[in-house]
């Protein structure tokens, strides 16, 4: 497995979380969510598109029984930052009444768009939902999701990598890095 550096791509302006150590931190939250689930069956969703490499990877590491679904959502408003309003493009074809469900997300930052699917999918009579993020931004929620597993905390920073992009480039890396400012300024 090669290492990557910030400088083996021009844009990017620091690592802040390497391939190994995001690697090694979802096979044990790969252990810990299947000895929580243990003897269950669980259904896991990633919200696209951001999560579905994070989701892959830790999707390997899982010894429950799982199915595996995917929402896509856009959380829209005047600004690029998320408003919470939020319209569901794609919905689970799965049912979820009655069974576990575990949300796998990239990255937790106000936690508005997560908030609002959060209510949407436990109206529907789940056994239970919780939420698995490989990356949460402490500074920046505006409300409290009470993420059960989480991968790492970030600084209030622009993130690139491993899923997450910047006008849908980027996702591809298998780091976690932050932008030069020049890239979007």
């Amino acid at each position: 497995m090669t290492s990557h550096a910030a400088s083996d791509h021009p844009d990017i302006e620091k690592v802040l979380i390497s391939e190994e150590e995001i690697r090694d931190r979802l096979s044990v939250l790969g252990k810990q969510i299947s000895q929580a689930y243990e003897g269950e069956q669980v259904v896991v969703t990633a919200v696209l598109k951001g999560a579905f490499i994070v989701l892959a990877d830790f999707a390997r590491s899982l010894e429950v029984d799982t199915i595996f679904d995917f929402m896509a959502v856009s959380s829209y408003g005047a600004s690029t930052k998320s408003s919470g309003v939020v319209r569901i493009l794609k919905d689970l074809d799965v049912e979820i009444e009655g069974r576990h469900v575990l949300i796998v997300e990239d990255i937790v930052d106000s936690g508005l768009t997560l908030s609002y699917l959060l209510k949407n999918l436990r109206a529907r009579g789940p056994k239970s939902v919780e939420v698995m993020a490989l990356l949460v931004k402490p500074d920046a929620a505006k409300v409290d999701i009470g993420v059960k597993w989480t991968g790492f905390e970030v600084p209030n920073e622009f993130v690139v990598g491993y899923g997450l992009d910047y006008d849908e480039r980027y996702r591809n890396l298998p780091y976690i890095g932050t932008l030069k400012p020049e890239v979007y300024s």
